[in-house]
């Protein structure tokens, strides 16, 4: 299994640890190090544009365009507005989901006979 986070939420992590905590930012960096995170590429306007089919609100079609690059099996957030709410709706190639609608599939997979 490997992490990806687009750079729009990387920046947005950060800019908000800088806001609340600026002390843990070498924790945010040796968690990511330590995690292997990898980061995706940023989208073209083209791709952004594309992804707004789905996602209306240009930031969230911004941070969608980047999974899309990624190419993940999972998405995984917690904005119940713009994803979570409609996901049924979006169809693309990956799931959508919150960290807890992952941990309980990789949960039920490892039950399954």
């Amino acid at each position: 299994m490997q992490l990806v986070v687009g750079p729009t939420v990387l920046r947005e992590c950060q800019g908000v640890i800088q806001r609340k905590n600026p002390t843990t930012l070498p924790d945010l960096a040796q968690l990511l190090a330590s995690g292997l995170v990898e980061t995706s590429h940023a989208p073209t306007q083209k791709q952004i544009s594309a992804a707004e089919v789905h996602v209306q609100y240009t930031p969230d079609a911004h941070v969608l365009a980047e999974a899309i690059l990624a190419k993940p099996d999972w998405f995984v957030t917690h904005d119940k507005e713009h994803f979570l709410k409609h996901r049924s709706r979006i169809d693309l190639p990956f799931e959508i989901g919150t960290p807890g609608d992952v941990l309980q599939r990789f949960k039920d997979d490892l039950i399954q006979p």
